[in-house]
């Protein structure tokens, strides 16, 4: 437990200061570019990925071996991006019937997706850094503090939720929440059932690219889903299409996730 809380910190701790860093280098170094917030951003998101990424291969906080992939797990990466597919609409629709919450991140994160760069940071290097140390590190030691513990501590059931709740607080943002906190249940499942982090890349890597596109496409990626279809009746048909998807992916998950002799 302990080395998930630590492990947690040095995360959110290097988002801050490499964040703070970055605007004051912005700010008085390279001052033709001192309002340029959403390359700061990029740049803040890039460095602060790498560093975390380099620390935690450098101090086996997360181990990296090629054991996983040499099983050939194909099919595992497809029914992850599909499960991915399948959780937008369900995920949205459970939000919609919460209270409304801040989003404090927006304009920010609108930027990040609106930059030529955005893809490169959301869709490729997010979804290994997070994995590499939610999944990796986070739950990993989790799951090891709860082997031989009785009752509910002893339970992977307990780790995967409280590791998704630790992935829904380091969004920063109530508004993400929600869905990084089921996504992130999904995510801790597939890593308890592999042992490895790639299925955890795969969908995250779906997801973030999904709502990297949809935010580029749509007029209004915050509308409502009956704005965005049209109908209440457009809306439970979708509703009904993406649980066609995701339910048969997580029972073939289920069914072909293994972990590597």
């Amino acid at each position: 437990m302990k080395k998930a809380i630590i492990y947690f910190f040095y995360f959110a701790a290097i988002q801050v200061v490499v964040s703070g860093l970055c605007g004051v280098i912005f700010k008085f170094v390279i001052k033709g570019l001192s309002d340029n917030t959403s390359l700061l951003l990029i740049v803040s998101a890039v460095v602060s990925a790498a560093i975390t990424i380099a620390l935690f291969l450098w101090k086996k906080y997360t181990l990296v071996s090629p054991k996983y992939i040499r099983t050939w797990p194909w099919i595992v990466f497809v029914f992850a991006v599909l499960a991915s597919i399948g959780t937008i609409i369900p995920s949205e629709l459970f939000q919609e019937q919460l209270p409304e919450l801040p989003n404090v991140v927006q304009e920010e994160l609108a930027m990040i997706m609106k930059s030529p760069y955005g893809f490169f940071v959301v869709g490729l290097l997010a979804p290994f850094c997070e994995e590499l140390v939610f999944r990796g590190a986070i739950l990993h030691s989790l799951l090891d503090w709860s082997k031989g513990r009785i009752g509910w501590l002893g339970n992977h059931w307990t780790m995967i939720l409280l590791s998704a709740l630790l992935f829904a607080i380091m969004h920063f943002n109530p508004a993400q929440m929600p869905h990084a906190l089921l996504v992130g249940t999904l995510l801790g499942w597939m890593y308890y059932r592999t042992g490895s982090i790639l299925p955890g890349v795969a969908l995250h890597w779906a997801n973030n690219s999904i709502a990297y596109v949809l935010c580029n496409v749509l007029p209004d990626p915050n509308a409502h889903l009956i704005t965005l279809l049209g109908s209440q009746h457009n809306v439970i048909m979708a509703m009904i299409y993406s649980l066609l998807i995701l339910l048969p992916s997580i029972y073939m998950l289920n069914k072909y996730m293994k972990r590597a002799c």
